[in-house]
């Protein structure tokens, strides 16, 4: 199997949970993205590593005309089917390895990706396609994870994996996983300016996220990329049920007791001008 083979195959295996989990829990912080970025309904937008759509669909839902790519056909399948099902005629969408994009340059007003060329193993290269098909004075955008230390979520699923599985070391930090090889924002500002970008702006945001309990938050962990769902393939059954019952406990402990509990988590909107 290729490597291109392998990281579709990873993708469509996780793409139903992705989803239904992840995509709607990502649409508001592209909107402020997007606003960021001083998106119009005239302009021509580009989404790179698009997943189900979780920036595509508020770009088309704001009047641009949309591009939406992925290198996984299950996603772009799901994107598809959330665009016709708004109504959305002006959101296309096609399977497409961001390292390599097949489209012409200079091309569109706004190449943005969230939370995907941020995954990628060359992202100097994905940076440069962004960058390459976007028209002079056009908006390259990104959204990444801000510091591991400044992402909740990952803090409270690591420790309640620890509760099952007190070996259980999380993710290896050095060096940094590909989530978080552009958390610190001065290394996202070098890497747009060396893609050539201008102008460039990175700023904080909070991702704020929602979880009712812990099966859900267990699911969202392991459905965002495959990296979180490897972190525990090898446990058992049984240790996953401990560990969302921590996860239960710990949410519980986080909403005082009633209604769902909200975990901060850090990110890093980084902007840059052709």
């Amino acid at each position: 199997m290729t490597e291109q083979a392998a990281i579709q195959a990873a993708w469509t295996e996780i793409a139903p949970g992705y989803d239904d989990y992840v995509t709607p829990s990502n649409m508001a912080l592209a909107e402020r993205a997007l606003q960021r970025a001083g998106l119009r309904p005239d302009m021509r937008v580009l989404d790179v590593a698009a997943g189900s759509g979780g920036l595509s669909i508020p770009a088309a839902r704001a009047g641009a005309q949309v591009l939406a790519t992925d290198i996984s056909p299950a996603m772009v399948e799901r994107l598809e089917t959330r665009a016709r099902e708004e109504g959305l005629s002006n959101l296309a969408a096609r399977v497409m390895d961001g390292h390599a994009l097949d489209l012409e340059d200079d091309t569109f007003d706004v190449a943005a990706s969230q939370f995907g060329v941020m995954l990628f193993p060359d992202l100097p290269r994905g940076l440069g396609e962004m960058a390459r098909v976007t028209k002079p004075d056009g908006r390259v955008v990104l959204v990444t994870m801000g510091p591991p230390s400044e992402v909740e979520f990952l803090g409270f699923f690591v420790d309640a994996v620890k509760t099952a599985d007190p070996d259980f070391e999380g993710l290896p930090m050095d060096p940094p996983p590909l989530p978080f090889q552009v958390s610190d924002p001065e290394t996202l500002r070098e890497k747009l300016a060396d893609a050539g970008l201008t102008d460039i702006r990175v700023e904080r945001a909070n991702h704020r996220l929602e979880f009712n309990s812990g099966r859900q938050m267990w699911d969202w962990v392991t459905s965002s990329n495959p990296i979180g769902a490897g972190m525990v393939a090898d446990l058992t059954d049984e240790q996953k049920a401990t560990a969302q019952k921590a996860l239960d406990d710990d949410l519980r402990e986080r909403s005082g007791g009633s209604g769902s509990a909200v975990l901060n988590n850090s990110v890093n909107i980084g902007i840059g001008t052709k």
